[in-house]
């Protein structure tokens, strides 16, 4: 599961970073489904 949300992080990384941010996962727990990212830069606010 880890590894499809980074495929799916790595889609949309070029469009956050255009914008001056990015996106770090800090997190899956496959038990529950949720996922922890990390928005930088522009993102992070």
């Amino acid at each position: 599961m880890r590894d499809k949300v980074q495929e799916a992080l790595e889609k949309v990384r070029p469009f956050l970073q255009r914008d001056g941010g990015d996106v770090e996962l800090v997190d899956v727990n496959e038990a529950t489904g949720v996922v922890k990212v990390k928005l930088k830069g522009a993102c992070g606010g």
